[in-house]
């Protein structure tokens, strides 16, 4: 994500986003991701980067506190689910 500018940066994490492998997660990260990608800091935008490599269910687990998320995404998933 460093080399990529960053206006493309932002259109791969949306379409990142909304196109998931569950409708659940298309809707809670790709309403965020619209709502909210524009305005996170550079280290948020990396840490989202790398919290779309997870798995539909983990994310989900973790969003829905069904399970305890990894330090590295519970500051950016109480953003998420404050949305």
């Amino acid at each position: 994500m460093v080399s990529e500018k960053k206006e493309i940066a932002l259109k791969r994490l949306k379409i990142r986003s909304w196109r998931r492998g569950t409708k659940e997660m298309d809707l809670i990260l790709g309403k965020f991701a619209d709502a909210n990608l524009r305005v996170l800091s550079q280290s948020d935008l990396e840490v989202y980067d790398k919290m779309l490599d997870e798995n539909d269910n983990d994310l989900y687990n973790w969003c829905s506190k069904k399970m305890d998320a990894p330090e590295v995404y519970r500051t950016l998933l109480t953003k998420i689910m404050k949305n």
